[in-house]
């Protein structure tokens, strides 16, 4: 994700604070809060708009970058996308398969590839700007919001009409994992999810089928961020934020009904509802830090050190366990001796938060060095 232009700082805390919170609800130190668990299936939490948040601060920058295209040759523009698309997927990957090595009765063998996650959060990332980019560079606005319309009912018509007529949006017999089954197999899905006696489900969240949805996030997003350029910090721009946000929202409201918030599907009122509420939110920080000028201490630059890498922070954030894990005391890896001391501090939810607090802010540590020595890693 490429770094935002300096002049719209309401931006840039925006994507800072999605990755802050990324960070967050993604390394509790165990069993934690509600606000801070994904809804176990129907549903919508705070944790649930984290991820579309992230696409939808990629189509953002997404506005900013693609200006160049219009100077570009078509094989330019497209060689550009392709790189970008297949270095972000093959990050992804190859984070789930790290760390590539296994020790069993002291002999190091490498990693079996058998089974190794194929789709994910990178992955999925990937994908969603490669379609959304080569949309709104090749489509008009008006084809552009068409087959976005398009790509959310058509989601929800295939998985009435191809899932399982009894239970056409359950885990195991929608559609979409029908089709993961299918290409990939079992073996390199997600297993996190489990049945009602512990064992782990084959079921991808961010499978094939509904990357399709997960593109309109990355489209409202850049359409977004280019109205803001294009209208500047005004109270018109608030107030077109706003009425945009609330209009999608009552949309996904109505939706639910029919089709319901689904964050592991990615169900097309859950589009709605994340992009509605990312809208408003984009809005009342335009409101707060370009037009009323609450920066007093400049508390918008904790969050503006994390959003100028914002790749690069999550992929610590992801590893940075496992490498610690390595480092054994008294018996113990480093994590597992981290969190105990929360625990032994505040037994219960309370230790679990303030371990992930400040596991983010140690992430957030390394992007402030980043910072600090000008260094911004872009993909």
């Amino acid at each position: 994700m490429a770094e935002a232009s300096p002049r719209f700082l309401s931006l840039d805390v925006f994507r800072g604070m999605t990755i802050c919170f990324m960070i967050i609800v993604n390394n509790p130190g165990g069993p934690s809060f509600w606000p801070l668990n994904h809804a176990h299936w129907n549903g919508f939490t705070p944790t649930d708009l984290v991820f579309p948040s992230f696409l939808f601060a990629v189509g953002n920058a997404m506005s900013f970058t693609m200006k160049k295209f219009a100077q570009m040759s078509n094989a330019a523009v497209l060689g550009k996308i392709f790189k970008r698309t297949l270095l972000i997927f093959l990050i992804g990957y190859l984070m789930y398969w790290f760390p590539f090595f296994e020790v069993h009765n002291g002999h190091w063998s490498l990693s079996p590839i058998s089974d190794t996650r194929i789709m994910g959060v990178l992955q999925r990332i990937a994908l969603c700007y490669c379609f959304a980019s080569l949309m709104v560079h090749y489509l008009s606005k008006t084809t552009v919001i068409v087959v976005s319309i398009l790509l959310l009912i058509g989601y929800w018509i295939i998985l009435l009409v191809f899932g399982d007529h009894a239970d056409p949006l359950g885990m195991l017999t929608n559609a979409g994992t029908y089709i993961d089954k299918a290409i990939f197999g079992d073996l390199h899905l997600y297993h996190g999810e489990h049945d009602v006696n512990g064992n782990p489900l084959a079921f991808d969240p961010e499978g094939l089928l509904s990357t399709m949805t997960s593109i309109v996030n990355v489209v409202i997003g850049y359409y977004a961020g280019k109205f803001i350029q294009e209208k500047g910090k005004t109270y018109e721009t608030v107030a077109r934020l706003m009425i945009f946000g609330a209009v999608f929202v009552f949309i996904a409201i109505c939706w639910d009904s029919f089709f319901p918030l689904n964050k592991k599907l990615w169900t097309s009122s859950f589009v709605m509802v994340t992009t509605g509420i990312d809208l408003l939110l984009i809005a009342l920080l335009i409101y707060i830090v370009e037009i009323l000028k609450w920066n007093k201490g400049n508390w918008t630059n904790f969050f503006t050190v994390v959003g100028k890498n914002p790749l690069f922070v999550y992929i610590v954030s992801e590893i940075l366990l496992t490498i610690l894990g390595w480092i054994v005391i008294a018996g113990k890896g480093v994590p597992d001796l981290w969190k105990s001391l929360f625990q032994d501090v505040a037994p219960g939810k309370w230790g679990s938060l303030f371990f992930a607090i400040s596991f983010m802010l140690v992430c957030w540590l390394v992007g402030y060095i980043l910072d600090r020595r000008k260094i911004y890693i872009r993909v």
